[in-house]
């Protein structure tokens, strides 16, 4: 009996020292961990059109809902380039990006999964989405689709106590109430590109809904900037094969083949409506496309795009993302004679976001090179280059990427 206390006594011993020398595991892991979130982080503050400012402020305390993402890049959009060359939103002071992607370093006790109910850890790499303001508990499976439109999203946030809104930044600041999708699996520039994939993954889902859009269609994609090439990789990863790019500039054309466009029609080569739309019916030997995607923002384009469909075809307008100004059509012989269906795509839905990233490993998976979208990249401290080079129109995709 009294061996047998011993032998106990030495048990709860060794137990009561493991449980010691793992609690002073746990100790030291989460000073490591505090010891390697700063107090202080920058942000690229836009303080006036044209002008970033770096600013540097203390990190916000996590909340139990709360997430603090260290930044490891984002991409510049076209949004960004209206706000910082005259401020359309009012938003200024700013600091934007919302085509950013990090890692998470911290977060709250009560936060245990992603939007779509993958779990989430420190180290795991996420992308955010929408900030739903009027219907916080909406999910990615509610059947009342939602679009950006009822809701707000990081790096269009007003600046506020926080300061950490937006993704041009050290770190990023994700509030309890937030969408958040862990997309560890995915290299940095393809989480750099979810956002303006999912705009596409819209938009062709909008397409759709026309009953169109098939497997065999003639499809037409006007403007080859980001958006446009994003279009025709979406549909040449559905297995669309027959797609004409159009654009002015010849450089973009040809990386328009690369990502699955059958031909290209450069309208700086042809003058006037009429001969644009020859030469495109030309490339679809003689037939004029079923479907068209305009992608270029631009009144004219969309006046000239109801040319290049056929009678009973369908067009998808995303190029607005804000107001660009009146197109003048003539809706007899543009649309009512024809009987064109055309649908409007803005944005996208939290739904999309789960549709993009399966989009993105399946265009890897048959070669389609996206992530040679990204041509430029800065590091914070020189945002407005990346700006004014994004302005220039001199590459495709600009990104900041942090060091």
């Amino acid at each position: 009996m009294s061996g047998n206390a011993v032998n106990i006594e030495e048990v709860v011993r060794m137990v009561l020292s493991s449980m010691a020398e793992e609690n002073q595991i746990v100790k030291k892991t989460t000073v490591i961990e505090n010891k390697s979130i700063p107090r202080t982080a920058r942000v690229a503050m836009l303080t006036k059109p044209e002008q970033y400012e770096i600013k540097e402020y203390p990190i916000p305390e996590v909340g139990e809902d709360d997430i603090l993402v260290k930044v490891e890049g984002c991409g510049i959009c076209g949004t960004d380039a209206h706000e910082f060359k005259r401020d359309p939103f009012g938003l200024i002071p700013v600091v934007l990006g919302h085509e950013g992607t990090g890692e998470i370093v911290k977060m709250g006790k009560n936060v245990k999964y992603d939007s779509a109910g993958k779990s989430l850890r420190v180290g795991d790499k996420v992308v955010s989405c929408m900030i739903f303001k009027d219907n916080p508990d909406i999910t990615m499976f509610d059947l009342n689709k939602q679009n950006l439109g009822g809701s707000d999203i990081y790096g269009l946030l007003p600046d506020d106590s926080y300061h950490f809104n937006g993704w041009f930044s050290d770190y990023i600041f994700i509030r309890g109430g937030s969408t958040i999708f862990n997309v560890s699996d995915l290299d940095i520039y393809s989480r750099i590109l979810i956002e303006p994939c999912a705009v596409l993954i819209h938009a062709v889902e909008r397409a759709k809904t026309t009953g169109i859009l098939r497997f065999n269609s003639r499809v037409v994609v006007q403007g080859c900037g980001p958006i446009g090439l994003i279009c025709i990789a979406i549909l040449r990863t559905m297995g669309i094969q027959n797609i004409i790019a159009v654009d002015g500039v010849q450089q973009r054309l040809e990386f328009a083949k690369e990502l699955g466009a059958s031909d290209v029609v450069n309208f700086s080569d042809h003058k006037g409506i009429e001969a644009l739309a020859a030469a495109i019916k030309e490339k679809f030997d003689g037939h004029l496309a079923d479907f068209a995607f305009q992608c270029t923002g631009s009144p004219v384009a969309h006046a000239n795009i109801y040319k290049f469909i056929r009678n009973g075809g369908g067009l998808c307008e995303l190029g607005f993302f804000i107001n660009g100004g009146d197109a003048t059509i003539n809706p007899h012989f543009d649309i009512c004679s024809k009987e064109i269906t055309v649908v409007g795509s803005w944005v996208y839905t939290l739904r999309d976001y789960a549709t993009t990233f399966d989009f993105l490993k399946a265009a890897k998976q048959i070669g389609l090179p996206l992530n040679r979208l990204i041509t430029n990249t800065y590091p914070l401290e020189e945002i407005n280059e990346g700006h004014k080079t994004n302005l220039a129109m001199s590459g495709l995709k600009i990104a900041i990427i942090n060091q």
